[in-house]
């Protein structure tokens, strides 16, 4: 059962890295194929994601906010999936 949790938490982490990736990339067609995929994926990680957001301010670097709440929530759920 934990190495089934384990497993669970790897595959949320790599959706938040995928997400994030996607991201990077304009979509220019709203119904398009991309576009799609980057609903889900923001549905699916945005629950966790938010509240980090909401905690964490968003340091400036070239007058441009930069968003950490991916590598936060990667960090913590490594940590989770490591000490259970």
């Amino acid at each position: 059962m934990i190495n089934l949790i384990r497993e669970i938490i790897t595959l949320y982490v790599w959706v938040i890295i995928i997400a994030s990736l996607l991201s990077w990339f304009p979509s220019t067609n709203s119904s398009g194929g991309l576009a799609a995929t980057k609903r889900v994926l923001h549905t699916v990680t945005e629950p966790v994601l938010r509240p980090i957001r909401q905690i964490m301010p968003r340091p400036r670097v070239g007058g441009v906010g930069v968003d950490f709440s991916a590598l936060v929530a990667i960090v913590v759920l490594d940590l989770i999936a490591r000490f259970i």
